[in-house]
């Protein structure tokens, strides 16, 4: 498999195996695709433990590298995942919150390693694009909720 032009480098403590196979399993067009031991002792592991993994997450290529508890994920990175209809943002919301994972605002929650995902259904995004009053009016209604509820979005469309 030829190596991507550009690859996401995920910072993981130990556990970049474990969070590509629980997004391989959550996500459409996603799948583990590559998994390397550490051919020599490094700063926080020892020779043969996983030190990266290769994955995609709805078919974006990533690299997880178990590099110890140096760095920690932060809401300056995030995946944006768009939504059709409210059972898929409750499926994947859902998915990445009970498993560990942390609820937060306006869409966003944080699966247990701690990165960031915005679960987005594309009527906010509509709503957003189009500006003046429709925007103004999706925006507030976002304000106030953690997770996206695409009918108060299509009310506040509606006006």
């Amino acid at each position: 498999m030829p190596v991507p032009k550009n690859t996401i480098c995920l910072w993981y403590d130990r556990d970049a195996e474990a969070a590509a196979r629980f997004y391989a399993e959550t996500f459409p067009d996603s799948e583990v695709t590559g998994v390397f031991h550490a051919p020599a002792d490094f700063p926080s592991g020892k020779a043969g433990d996983v030190l990266t993994v290769t994955f995609t997450v709805m078919g974006i290529p990533c690299l997880g590298l178990n590099g110890g508890p140096f760095f920690t994920q932060s809401e300056a990175f995030s995946f944006q995942i768009a939504t059709e209809d409210q059972a898929e943002t409750d499926r994947y919301w859902n998915a990445i919150t009970r498993n560990g994972g942390t609820e937060s605002e306006c869409g966003w929650c944080k699966d247990r390693w701690g990165v960031s995902w915005q679960i987005t259904p594309r009527v906010l995004t509509e709503a957003l694009a189009t500006g003046g009053d429709v925007a103004q009016r999706a925006f507030v209604a976002m304000m106030q909720m953690g997770k996206i509820d695409v009918e108060q979005i299509e009310a506040a469309v509606r006006g």
